[in-house]
């Protein structure tokens, strides 16, 4: 032991068995730290309050909001990585809303609080997909939204329709207000709500057809149906904001359709630009949104009836039955008789106890829900 290569073979050998220990130390510890970065980093991209306390921090807030909306169909390679670095940018800035990414582009409403609505549009113009694209704000702001919530979807609208069947290159052509109510002067124009019928019961332009389906998946064949041997008249389609007339006009075209048009920005941008320009309107009613407020007021014709007494009346309203939650148009005087739900079942239903509720909702023949085993998205109350 005393041979000075004898201590050096020791020495070596220990030195070499005590670097491999080392490292695959400092590598587990990097691993574990890379874990909890990406949990930290998941769990700061997602909503962890409860919608009771969300709201009443929204009912709290001392400063006004600006609703908008703005949709934008082109090739995303990498929608979750776009999801997550919007969530982060707009979280920072308060901004509450509802969006869709996917691969074929971006579909956005959203509440902004009025002092960061310039620092907003420069988080727009920092990504390259949403730069310059129009951003149509709300006709009536309101408390529309309480949270942030941002969704990777497969489509913007789900028509669940074959690639094979549009071409989002190819769609009709974008008629301004004045252009769409000249149209309308054409006895021979054919025009279509591309929205649901809960929506056009509470507001739509007059001569308009209005496809009987209650999903998105239903309503291009049958919008196809409806328009069969009218392939070279004029048609005109129209929605909310504009996003579902997109690809409906493509896929029209793509059917043998050679007139198609829509309504540049829709129902929204619409009100707009005739209160801007003192056009008439030839939409009447109500605009449908889906938010907190439900509804935007284009006109003062109300051309609904409660779904209850029947009485003049074009307000929607959630049943307040936790079971329930259908959606319908309930006037004031039986929104009080009834406590906000849409039967009398239902009233005596919510004024259970919670666990005497719990318990029923266990047993199909004691729930008392028009929606609780129905696949429509918003049944009709009759």
């Amino acid at each position: 032991m005393c041979c000075r290569n004898g201590v050096t073979i020791v020495l070596l050998k220990y030195s070499f068995l005590l670097i491999p220990l080392k490292s695959r130390s400092e590598e587990a510890t990097a691993k574990n730290e890379n874990r909890v970065l990406r949990k930290m980093k998941k769990n700061n991209l997602f909503n962890k309050v409860g919608r009771d306390i969300l709201k009443k921090e929204l009912a709290a807030e001392p400063f006004e909001r600006i609703t908008a909306s703005f949709y934008v169909y082109h090739p995303i390679d990498d929608p979750q990585s776009l999801r997550d670095e919007l969530f982060m940018a707009w979280n920072k800035l308060n901004i509450f809303g509802r969006i869709y990414a996917a691969t074929e582009g971006i579909n956005a409403q959203l509440s902004a609080p009025e002092h960061h609505w310039n620092k907003f549009l420069e988080t727009m113009n920092s990504f390259p997909i949403l730069k310059n694209i129009p951003i149509k704000k709300a006709l009536q702001d309101g408390k529309s939204f309480y949270k942030l919530t941002i969704k990777v979807r497969e489509e913007l609208v789900a028509y669940g329709l074959p690639q094979d069947s549009y071409d989002m290159k190819r769609v009709g052509n974008h008629l301004s207000a004045e252009e769409y109510n000249k149209a309308l002067e054409n006895p021979d124009t054919v025009i279509v709500d591309m929205r649901n019928y809960y929506e056009s019961e509470i507001g739509r332009f007059e001569s308009a057809i209005i496809p009987d389906v209650e999903i998105s998946k239903d309503l291009l064949p049958e919008v196809k149906r409806i328009l069969g041997g009218k392939e070279d008249d004029q048609i005109l389609l129209y929605c909310t904001g504009g996003i579902r007339c997109e690809k409906a006009s493509s896929y029209l075209m793509n059917h043998g359709f050679t007139n198609v048009n829509q309504l540049q920005g829709g129902i929204i941008q619409y009100a707009h630009d005739i209160k801007g320009k003192g056009l008439k309107s030839k939409f009447i009613g109500k605009n449908f949104v889906f938010d907190e407020r439900l509804g935007e007021r284009v006109t003062e014709d109300v051309i609904a009836t409660c779904h209850i007494c029947g009485a003049s009346c074009d307000t929607h309203t959630d049943c307040k039955n936790d079971a329930c939650h259908i959606l319908f148009i309930q006037c004031e005087t039986c929104g009080k008789e009834l406590d906000g739900c849409c039967s009398n079942e239902c009233q005596a239903f919510s004024k259970l106890t919670v666990e005497e509720q719990r318990i029923r909702r266990k047993d199909p023949s004691q729930v008392v829900s028009r929606t609780f085993f129905d696949s429509r998205i918003k049944p009709k109350l009759n």
